[in-house]
């Protein structure tokens, strides 16, 4: 009798050890990982500029061109972007800010879609630029203005009317987003 109950004690024992190496082999197979390909963690990166110097040699003029100085800024904007796989081109609709966009516009075969700086974050602009790297070309008002939209909160102050360098890196995936200011000498 006693070896049938040591028997029996060893069967009860390697069943549930058994039963809990089953169970813990399935609950390891269904975690789930991070998956940064899932549409709630896709990312969207915006990449937020100033138009480039333009020409101050008629005060009047609400609408001038860039100067020679500004056109050469905008030719190296397109080279800083050249590697950045921009998928859009957003402008304002002012001989500057076009004339910044242009470059870099045609070195990735895309047209410029302008913008109405009072109206900047729509849900239209949300949904068709998500997933995507995109160029928004502004002012020293609405370029940090955007930014402050993009991320939620006002960090972003108004950029001084001679900063034609500086360069707002706004990146979001799913609910995080992240900031970087740098410049283009």
């Amino acid at each position: 009798m006693l070896s049938f109950f040591l028997e029996t004690e060893t069967m009860k024992t390697k069943f549930i050890l058994i039963t809990i190496l089953l169970t813990l082999i399935v609950s390891c197979g269904n975690v789930k990982k991070n998956d940064s390909s899932t549409e709630n963690s896709e990312t969207t990166t915006y990449y937020l500029i100033r138009h480039s110097e333009k020409d101050r040699s008629n005060s009047e003029n609400r609408n001038p061109d860039l100067s020679t100085e500004g056109q050469q800024r905008a030719e190296r904007w397109a080279d800083y972007f050249s590697d950045k796989n921009i998928e859009a081109v957003y402008s304002t609709n002012y001989n500057r800010t076009i004339q910044t966009a242009t470059p870099t516009a045609e070195a990735n075969n895309l047209e410029i879609q302008f913008y109405d700086p009072t109206n900047m974050y729509d849900d239209a602009f949300i949904k068709e630029t998500k997933g995507k790297n995109v160029l928004v070309l502004g002012h020293s008002n609405t370029t940090p203005q955007f930014a402050n939209k993009l991320i939620g909160k006002n960090s972003y102050e108004d950029m001084d009317d001679t900063d034609n360098a500086s360069l707002f890196i706004v990146t979001i995936t799913g609910d995080n987003r992240e900031v970087t200011v740098s410049k283009l000498d």
